[in-house]
């Protein structure tokens, strides 16, 4: 079956929604280092009414009428932490445009560069992929993800210093089978 690609950002949302393994790669242009690592992101699908949506709509004087939905994203360096890091997690508020909703913003309580509330740019070009850019005080950030399959995708990013890039990011993520899942799977076998 062909891959359906997400057109608007709460599809990508419905379809990222789960918990995904990273793998990621960052080249940092202003040393030699380069760094690698693997977290986790757990995705949750947020309807427009949740409390968390209406929040950041308050603190970013946004009328919450304006948003169709929104996520809340956490990246964990590992599922067997039972209580992940909420310093590392975001909530973001889709706000398509009304000609176009293959476009729009969305805010987000907390940025990815700084950790400060910001207003993202997005797009889905026809062939599926996302681009988001976001202009943070000092920095700016260009992400492009898309899926392969319906259980894989991949992001690319760089940060935009006020001298140059200052970093490229690539990941590989796949979407983990659920516990209960598994256990089923294994009982089946065993």
């Amino acid at each position: 079956m062909p891959l359906k690609a997400p057109m608007t950002m709460m599809d990508f949302f419905n379809k990222s929604e789960g918990t995904w393994y990273s793998q990621r790669t960052v080249h940092h242009f202003d040393t030699t280092v380069e760094q690698s690592g693997n977290s986790n992101i757990i995705i949750e699908v947020l309807d427009r009414n949740d409390n968390r949506i209406q929040k950041v709509c308050e603190e970013q004087n946004i009328d919450p009428q304006l948003t169709v939905g929104g996520a809340s994203f956490l990246w964990q360096d590992n599922l067997d932490n039972p209580n992940p890091n909420p310093n590392w997690a975001a909530i973001l508020v889709d706000i398509p445009n009304s000609d176009n909703k293959s476009s729009g913003r969305f805010l987000r309580n907390k940025g990815y560069v700084e950790g400060i509330p910001v207003v993202c740019n997005y797009n889905f070009a026809p062939d599926g992929v996302l681009t988001i850019i976001t202009e943070y005080e000092k920095n700016q950030g260009m992400e492009r993800c898309w899926f392969i399959t319906d259980d894989f995708r991949v992001r690319i990013s760089t940060v935009k210093m006020m001298n140059g890039v200052n970093l490229m990011t690539y990941s590989s993520e796949r979407r983990c089978i659920p516990n209960e899942i598994l256990e089923k799977m294994s009982q089946k076998y065993t």
